[in-house]
């Protein structure tokens, strides 16, 4: 399972999205954590629909999205939504 984190400098909110998103990193060690700045990646984010930072996607193993969130993701919430993916 994967999981995209889109990012930009300076959001205290990244900060804290890419946190929960390594402890369930440490919880769940099948899950890969992917990390694009919009500014570097616009194409990426564009692609994905990318509205605001942070916004995180939980991917199946065949790529497909089964959660979203924009905006700080709880542990509890990452951690359904990696249970989905497998």
């Amino acid at each position: 399972m994967i999981v995209d984190l889109y990012s930009s400098s300076f959001c205290a909110a990244c900060t804290a999205t890419r946190a929960v998103l390594e402890r369930a990193a440490e919880l769940v060690p099948a899950m890969e954590l992917v990390e694009r700045n919009v500014a570097s990646f616009p194409d990426d984010a564009e692609a994905a629909g990318i509205r605001a930072t942070p916004t995180a996607i939980v991917r199946d193993r065949d790529g497909a999205e089964v959660f979203r969130a924009e905006g700080v993701p709880t542990l509890d919430q990452v951690l359904v939504a990696l249970a989905r993916a497998v």
